[in-house]
């Protein structure tokens, strides 16, 4: 028996609905999890079944399989959304749940999209999980070590659903076909199952459609189907996980100095929907942390890029970003400034407020002359080659720290070689209160 207890049942039911898998042998895909001996698949064939959080993108079958467990359990099974529900509805949930357990009946509580819960809300029913009243079967797109607190997670194990194969969208789209009265070619059917990206229910969805444009020989002519493939962007959620691999992704193949891979996922995730001048400051980012000195340009390329796209907005402006990304992947790479920035930014916290030497402070008044401000400083621009050897710029417990160590690659060699000859000059003209 299955209970919504928070809203009504639907009078029509959309296609991924009626089509919804009955038994564990119509399940397609998530074979890592279902095949025999796996961990789901034990639990199907009458073990125990335990807390867990199904973690995997859209349309894969979490749901799905929530269901199918509890039912092989011979639990009532309760379902809640994060989204609509709050503490009051857990606990309704937990007062059924305790009815049911003292009738010595198991219920299961299921709570679409958990990672909506805040800490709070996850307190609520963590008690009753832990003794028994409940057992949580928690659907997420998002990752879990992120979204739900580690008393939660400690308590119920994690399963990662995986996006299905165009093969296996086939697959499901053969099924619904005779529920449409519609007969697809091979190639709209795999086009379809393309679009779908992974996802049963969008697969589904665009099979109704098509079903609804479908002559009456249950044919669809190129024309209608066309219509149904129109506006069918790639998975790509703003603020979740799928986000910042995509981000990621750019990112590594800038840095592993692969253009035609970064070009790819700069394209997936405008077709996506993502904000370009969002990607602008990501590039930016990119030019200092992985080019830096090696190609000081690769910066200013960058900010000409993210201003020419404000001017221009989309999709004009997206040109010159593209040029930018490709620039920044095809240049010589050091992460030499980064590394530096870190370094010098753990010595600061690290360390105590350093007093400023007396010689490298200011002195604009007659007092602060008189305390030897500024005395004994060397003004680089009056030595030979405007370089004051054996200086220091440090305060004397840090006197000698190095934390930027260029590369040997790009314009950064040039400096590597020049910044080597200005440390032996320092090395043989060192103060004597350095020694």
């Amino acid at each position: 028996m299955t209970d919504d207890l928070f809203g009504a049942p639907a009078t029509t039911q959309p296609l991924a609905a009626s089509l919804r898998p009955s038994t564990a042998i119509e399940v397609v895909g998530q074979t890592h999890l279902l095949a025999n001996g796996k961990p789901l698949a034990r639990c199907l064939n009458g073990e125990a079944l335990h807390s867990m959080i199904l973690w995997g993108p859209p349309g894969v079958g979490k749901t799905t399989l929530a269901q199918l467990l509890c039912d092989a359990s011979g639990s009532r099974m309760l379902k809640l959304s994060a989204v609509m529900d709050g503490v009051k509805a857990i606990r309704e949930a937990v007062a059924v749940g305790e009815a049911e357990r003292a009738g010595g009946r198991q219920c299961v509580l299921f709570v679409d999209e958990v990672h909506r819960f805040n800490k709070s809300q996850q307190d609520a029913f963590l008690p009753f999980v832990e003794n028994g009243t409940l057992t949580l079967i928690g659907a997420t797109t998002e990752n879990p070590a992120f979204e739900l607190n580690s008393a939660l997670l400690s308590r119920a194990r994690v399963y990662r659903l995986h996006s299905l194969s165009t093969a296996e969208l086939a697959s499901i789209l053969q099924r619904g076909e005779s529920e449409v009265s519609l007969s697809l070619t091979d190639t709209q059917r795999e086009r379809i199952a393309l679009a779908a990206d992974g996802d049963a229910r969008r697969a589904l969805n665009l099979l109704e459609l098509a079903g609804s444009l479908s002559a009456d020989d249950g044919n669809l002519d190129e024309t209608s189907f066309e219509e149904v493939m129109r506006g069918s962007p790639r998975r790509f959620d703003k603020n979740g996980d799928n986000f910042y691999d995509q981000v990621s992704a750019l990112h590594k193949a800038v840095r592993g100095s692969s253009p035609d891979a970064a070009l790819y996922w700069y394209c997936r995730m405008l077709d996506g929907g993502c904000d370009p001048l969002y990607l602008a400051r990501r590039v930016i980012r990119m030019a200092s942390e992985d080019i830096g000195n090696a190609d000081p340009r690769a910066l200013s390329l960058s900010l000409d890029a993210w201003q020419t796209l404000e001017r221009l907005g989309s999709p004009e402006g997206e040109l010159a970003l593209a040029q930018a990304i490709t620039y920044l992947a095809s240049v010589p790479k050091s992460n030499a400034v980064y590394t530096a920035f870190k370094a010098a930014q753990r010595a600061v916290s690290e360390g105590g407020s350093e007093e400023v030497p007396i010689h490298l402070r200011n002195a604009p008044t007659s007092l602060a002359k008189s305390e030897g401000h500024g005395a004994d400083y060397r003004y680089a621009h009056d030595e030979t080659d405007a370089f004051a050897a054996g200086e220091s710029y440090f305060p004397e417990s840090l006197h000698g720290s190095r934390f930027y160590e260029p590369t040997d690659r790009g314009l950064e060699a040039r400096i590597k070689a020049r910044l080597h000859d200005l440390r032996i000059r320092d090395r043989l003209a060192s103060r004597r209160r350095y020694p």
